[in-house]
């Protein structure tokens, strides 16, 4: 009866490995993903992003390998969704948390220009922009205020009818400039002037 046994409990010494490693592992990760970019995690924060891949990832070793006993499999899984569920309530509470794990979301095109140095630094292009404007219904550039990547690496684009007092833009750097150097512009009017 000891093989029912092995199929339900690893030991001890097991288990703590499992809860040590997997926090450190989540930990690097994150910080990884979030160092990776925002274009790395469209839609999700990188907590997010590691929860969803290790989900699955650990389901499919439980199912495939004999090696990987229940209580393992269960306690990974819980420590994946508790790692989850305790990042979420760190960046709630603390804001250099937040800011370590998370990305802030950044300023592309602003007063009718594409923002260079921005766009360069997330790997986009003007197309990309211009799609995203696309996208939500813009068809005239001179329409739009700003538009912000956000930091789950989506977009954001805000016309100038529905600007207001621009409070939502609070938060987002370079966007109370209401004055930018000419070298950090590019040409709004054709994604042929992009070298």
């Amino acid at each position: 009866m000891a093989w029912i046994s092995d199929l339900f409990f690893s030991g001890w010494a097991e288990l703590v490995r499992t809860l040590v490693v997997g926090t450190l592992v989540y930990f690097a990760v994150v910080l990884l993903l979030r160092g990776a970019g925002k274009r790395a995690l469209t839609k999700m924060r990188a907590y997010d992003f590691v929860v969803t891949v290790a989900l699955g990832s650990s389901l499919a070793t439980a199912l495939l390998s004999s090696q990987v006993k229940l209580d393992k499999a269960v306690i990974g899984v819980a420590l994946l969704l508790g790692l989850q569920r305790l990042f979420a309530w760190l960046s709630t509470r603390w804001r250099w948390f937040h800011d370590l794990v998370n990305n802030e979301p950044t300023l592309v095109f602003h007063h009718g220009r594409m923002l260079k140095g921005a766009i360069e630094s997330l790997n986009l292009t003007p197309d990309e922009i211009m799609a995203a404007a696309r996208s939500q219904g813009q068809g005239n550039l001179d329409e739009i205020e700003a538009v912000v990547v956000e930091t789950d690496g989506g977009f954001s684009v805000i016309p100038r009818l529905n600007k207001g007092s621009a409070s939502a833009l609070s938060n987002v750097p370079g966007a109370g400039k209401e004055n930018r150097g000419k070298e950090d512009d590019l040409p709004t009017r054709s994604a042929n002037h992009w070298h």
